[in-house]
């Protein structure tokens, strides 16, 4: 699971709580880069990726995914479930791209798809029959009506049509339920 902007990795774990511990292996990677919240040097949050030098950070964070997943030596017969929210959401769709990753599902959550990818860089996604969705809020205010369009195109384009959407009545924010319902 990959959290958003702002977000440490030990409270962004509070949405999976209640999952089945004895089904549900949560791995939650730490963000890199650290930051103080608020300009007010009291909370700490973390951020994937920045503008500055994004090419080469989305290398090296693809490596450092790359680690953790070897480390953990997850047995090729479980279910690997892909989750990115806001800004885990173009760190998730990177992973998968470049990695070639075969995972079970891919939840992208209030995010973003990155421009750069093509339908190709996710065929592993199709090649390994994938369910894939798409989780937004109606309210969502980093979500206009353009970049919708935007988004919606995307998607159509790089999941062959196969993504399912899940529209909320909320904002950008993760319901918790969501979760319980998809893993």
């Amino acid at each position: 699971v990959l959290h958003g902007i702002g977000f440490l990795s030990r409270f962004f774990l509070k949405f999976f709580n209640g999952l089945n511990a004895d089904e549900n292996y949560i791995i939650a990677p730490q963000a890199p880069a650290k930051y103080y919240l608020n300009n007010e040097y009291k909370h700490v949050g973390a951020s994937w990726l920045t503008k500055e030098s994004t090419v080469m950070e989305t290398a090296n964070v693809i490596s450092y995914l790359d680690a953790i997943l070897a480390t953990e030596d997850i047995p090729p017969n479980i279910n690997l479930i892909v989750f990115g929210f806001s800004q885990g959401v173009s760190i998730a769709v990177r992973w998968v791209a470049h990695s070639k990753l075969k995972c079970s599902q891919l939840v992208l959550y209030a995010g973003g798809i990155p421009n750069e990818l093509t339908q190709g860089d996710l065929k592993i996604l199709k090649d390994n029959d994938s369910k894939i969705t798409i989780i937004f809020g109606n309210k969502d205010e980093f979500l206009n009506e353009e970049r919708l369009k935007i988004e919606s195109e995307k998607i159509n384009r790089l999941f062959y049509g196969r993504a399912k959407q899940l529209i909320f009545d909320g904002g950008h924010e993760i319901k918790q339920e969501l979760i319980h319902r998809l893993i």
